[in-house]
């Protein structure tokens, strides 16, 4: 019979058993509940709750119980339930009737949240970690591409020219975000469910900051009906994660049409691609399809997670046990996506020789053109619509904008002329491009610069 079982008059069904155990996924906590359990009964001796001594005997089992876990010599079946009943069922067939004093006034509800506390910490300075990695790639990148003209896109359609320098600083920008995102997080996660116990705390004089302290916390959480009844951390690490993974996709699908034969743009390293098994020319960027992927995986645990939540009413629903399985999902998907993209972004080349043959295609610089009449005395409006003319005359004549004659230029307007158009040359509108957040190298230069010394700064923290 389970340790909880005193009002019980017989045992569950045994697929009950099954449907209702959470220790095929919460055994991973294993380490974070045992951290826990030491937490509290070493708060339970100062407390005079116990005595030194039977706090020696339970913090040596439990111990000793870590190493048979990490030697695989303690093994989990359905049974067990889940990792706070397994470890303390052993714990009082290790040390005898003192082991059950290892649950006084706590319950499964805020052993389990601390649980997933800690490991979300942790882990959430891992992905931290990955993402800072990633931002010195892009870095590393943006400064070598900071001169080299490319094609900026909207709609899929040429638009303007910018420098590969100004685009890996528009990705930096985006995990930029993501990191101050996870920091922010980490604020409001870091605080110590254990002690809140079941719903309402407990008559038992618990020291609930000597614990919260012990484990690393910032403090014990302020209200015990809230904090076992919450999971917004879960949630909002889960909604950092898509964002995350939403950028992610997006410069993965940059990727494969970049590495598609029609753009050659980049070639990535073999080691990100495979081949086909019937075509043996085939190169396909089968990790960046992956990445694209992964990243729906992660939304799905994000609704996942609000759908459990939303009709469950305080405090604690058997409904939460669903949390774990959403959020490891997540954790593991994400850590995992930055790091790899990260190492194929590090060896993925860019062509320029490519990338410069398609700078005299789609007008790149007919912006320009407007925005030089514009300072010619001509309303934008006007210029838009006289640019517009320009363009369709070069179709019709199969030239660029640069190419047009005084001559024919007149027989759009007859106030303007080719010295009007000013200097339109794509390495020009790229440098004149010089407004605070432009594509100019020199404002690159300024950007890069900017995001070296906040990167220096979080690294100093959470690297």
């Amino acid at each position: 019979m389970a340790l909880w079982s005193g009002r019980f008059e017989k045992d569950m069904e045994q697929i009950v058993k099954q449907y209702n155990a959470s220790i095929g996924f919460d055994q991973r906590l294993y380490n974070y509940d045992i951290n826990g359990s030491i937490a509290h009964v070493t708060m339970l001796a100062a407390q005079n709750i116990i005595t030194e001594e039977e706090k020696d005997i339970i913090t040596d089992g439990l111990e000793k119980i870590r190493k048979g876990i990490e030697k695989g010599e303690i093994v989990f079946t359905y049974e067990d339930e889940d990792i706070h009943m397994a470890i303390e069922s052993r714990l009082i067939q290790l040390v005898g009737d003192v082991g059950k004093k290892v649950h006084t006034g706590r319950a499964r509800n805020d052993q389990s949240a601390v649980d997933v506390k800690q490991f979300l910490c942790f882990e959430l300075k891992e992905i931290v970690k990955a993402l800072i990695e990633m931002e010195k790639v892009i870095l590393r990148k943006a400064h070598q591409y900071k001169d080299h003209i490319t094609v900026g896109f909207t709609h899929i359609q040429h638009a303007q020219p910018v420098t590969l320098g100004f685009m890996f600083m528009a990705y930096f920008q985006m995990f930029k975000r993501d990191i101050q995102r996870l920091i922010d997080a980490y604020e409001r996660i870091n605080w110590c469910p254990l002690g809140t116990c079941a719903l309402a705390g407990t008559t038992i004089p618990l020291d609930r900051f000597m614990t919260a302290e012990l484990l690393g916390f910032a403090g014990p959480t302020e209200n015990a009906m809230d904090t076992v009844s919450d999971r917004d951390y879960i949630l909002e690490f889960l909604s950092a994660a898509s964002i995350s993974m939403m950028h992610l996709s997006r410069w993965a699908e940059e990727f494969t049409w970049w590495n598609s034969t029609e753009f050659s743009y980049i070639s990535i390293d073999d080691g990100f691609c495979t081949g086909s098994s019937m075509m043996p020319q085939k190169k396909n960027p089968d990790i960046a399809e992956l990445l694209r992927g992964r990243c729906g995986r992660v939304y799905g645990d994000l609704m996942g997670m609000l759908t459990v939540m939303k009709g469950t009413p305080l405090t604690y629903n058997k409904d939460f046990q669903e949390d774990k399985e959403y959020l490891f999902d997540a954790v593991d998907t994400w850590k995992a996506s930055v790091v790899i993209f990260t190492k194929m972004l590090e060896k993925t080349e860019y062509r320029m020789d490519k990338i410069s043959a398609q700078l005299e295609n789609g007008f790149l610089n007919a912006t320009d053109v407007a925005e030089n009449l514009v300072m010619a005395g001509i309303p934008f409006r006007q210029a838009h619509h006289i640019t517009g003319r320009l363009v369709k005359l070069c179709e019709n004549n199969g030239c660029r904008l640069e190419d047009l004659t005084d001559e024919q230029i007149k027989t759009v307007n007859p106030d303007i002329s080719r010295a009007t158009l000013g200097d339109i040359s794509i390495k020009s509108c790229v440098e004149n491009r010089s407004t605070f957040g432009g594509t100019a190298p020199v404002e690159v230069q300024r950007q890069i610069e900017n995001g070296t010394a906040w990167l220096e700064n979080i690294s100093k923290e959470w690297s």
